[in-house]
């Protein structure tokens, strides 16, 4: 398998957040409220934080820029994406990546962490988890995450088995957020930068790693993108405080308290 070297990480980890703007106009900006709870929620200027379904720590590198005394956390099960993150953020002392799938009973306790989570954060992941899946995953959260610990999930989640007229202007306002943005022409899409990986010989052992792996999964259920379905599962793994902290469209940030003492919130 071939070593990636830092600046052929970064050259790709760029090409991957520009493929993601694609799909999320205001990434930036949901990055940034993201971040502002985080810093403002945690109770400490050194929070444990577990970044779920990292991919290749775009938004731990980020959260890192803002509170570099932070220790992160970073959970994926793409060897591809954790090879990117690895070596384009090696300097990073508060960072560290693990190779763990969260649909596996028992991740949690396999992190071996020394201190109770802070913050559990993610973004445009959750949602490829099936119901269960989502479900099984919040429960094994709460067994490390500190009473009155945050969580927070950026994505897309949508209200169509609530509110179909609402789901629809929502569609409508992030569609059309998108066509601004991109006036002059979109950005490769998902599956161009997928190509373009399998293309490199430099990524070839690393591609087929992820496609091993993806061969011998055996998971089923269909993606959780209705907010109802994790909100429900939130509840279910016995958080109370559950809401949207901002929203353009059907692009949230959704937050969910753990219950028991909480910090003072830092302004």
């Amino acid at each position: 398998m071939s070593i990636l070297s830092r600046e052929t990480a970064q050259d790709w980890i760029e090409r991957w957040d520009r493929q993601q703007e694609g799909y999320l106009p205001d990434r930036e900006e949901r990055f940034t409220a993201l971040i502002d709870a985080v810093e403002a929620g945690a109770g400490r200027p050194d929070p444990l934080v577990l970044d779920l379904g990292c991919g290749p720590g775009s938004l731990a590198a980020r959260l890192l820029d803002r509170l570099p005394e932070a220790t992160i956390v970073a959970i994926d099960a793409d060897p591809l994406l954790l090879a990117l993150g690895r070596a384009a953020h090696a300097d990073k002392s508060g960072l560290r990546f693990e190779d763990l799938d969260l649909r596996a009973a028992g991740w949690a306790s396999v992190l071996r962490l020394d201190r109770p989570v802070d913050v559990a954060v993610s973004t445009t992941a959750l949602h490829w988890l099936p119901e269960a899946g989502l479900r099984a995953m919040f429960a094994e959260l709460s067994l490390v995450l500190r009473p009155g610990g945050l969580f927070l999930n950026g994505d897309h989640l949508g209200v169509e088995d609530v509110s179909p007229a609402l789901a629809k202007l929502e569609q409508v306002i992030h569609d059309r957020a998108t066509r601004r943005r991109f006036a002059d022409g979109m950005p490769e899409d998902w599956r161009q930068w997928w190509d373009a990986v399998a293309a490199d010989p430099v990524l070839s052992g690393l591609r087929d790693e992820r496609e091993r792996r993806a061969a011998a999964a055996d998971h089923h259920g269909s993606e959780s993108g209705e907010l109802s379905t994790h909100v429900n599962a939130l509840r279910g793994a016995g958080f109370t405080e559950i809401g949207t902290l901002w929203q353009n469209g059907n692009n949230r940030l959704l937050a969910a308290v753990r219950p028991g003492s909480q910090a003072n919130l830092t302004t």
